[in-house]
């Protein structure tokens, strides 16, 4: 089965970044999620999003000047009060929201929890942080946010991870 083609998105909203040399570029919105599996079940957030309560891995935005090393562990820490130590990369995933339009690109990694702080205020929008299996994830009462969730899980059980050593971050200097 040949799958759909990827849509840009047609509104307004896009990130668009004018290039030196002429028009603007469209850019898709960069995100990282973590995979933390303990004891058959899967660290995992319960969000707000439009009115319905959904579950998602914790996962957010790359920030400006942030590898994507540090915005996985940050994300984490800020949804969940978990500390981790990201372990490989389960992937590398494109995905077009059926109702913003928008297309993300989303690095997901393996991840092991290491500590965990109770106090954390967790960020906006977020319900609760818990651990649940992948049937559990998938059932009435749990609605994954999008088919990234039980892909990127799927994906951790069925093949190692890359190692981090495939990735590579250049802080920002003066040469091109």
């Amino acid at each position: 089965m040949k799958p759909e083609p990827l849509v840009a998105p047609r509104d307004a909203s896009s990130e668009t970044a004018k290039g030196a040399a002429g028009p603007a570029v469209w850019r898709p919105r960069v995100t990282v999620a973590c995979v933390i599996e303990r004891n058959g079940s899967y660290l995992l957030v319960e969000e707000q999003i439009h009115g319905q309560a959904l579950v998602n891995q914790p996962a957010g935005h790359l920030e400006p000047g942030e590898s994507l090393l540090d915005a996985a562990v940050r994300e984490t820490r800020e949804e969940t009060g978990w500390e981790v130590r990201p372990t490989g990369l389960v992937g590398i995933y494109q995905w077009v929201s059926p109702n913003s339009r928008e297309q993300y690109v989303r690095f997901a990694f393996t991840a092991v929890a290491v500590a965990h702080d109770a106090t954390i205020e967790l960020d906006e929008g977020i319900l609760r942080a818990l651990w649940l299996s992948p049937e559990q994830i998938d059932g009435v009462e749990h609605r994954p946010r999008s088919p990234m969730v039980l892909q990127n899980i799927a994906d951790s059980r069925r093949r190692a991870p890359l190692p981090l050593e495939a990735l590579h971050a250049y802080p920002l200097s003066g040469s091109i």
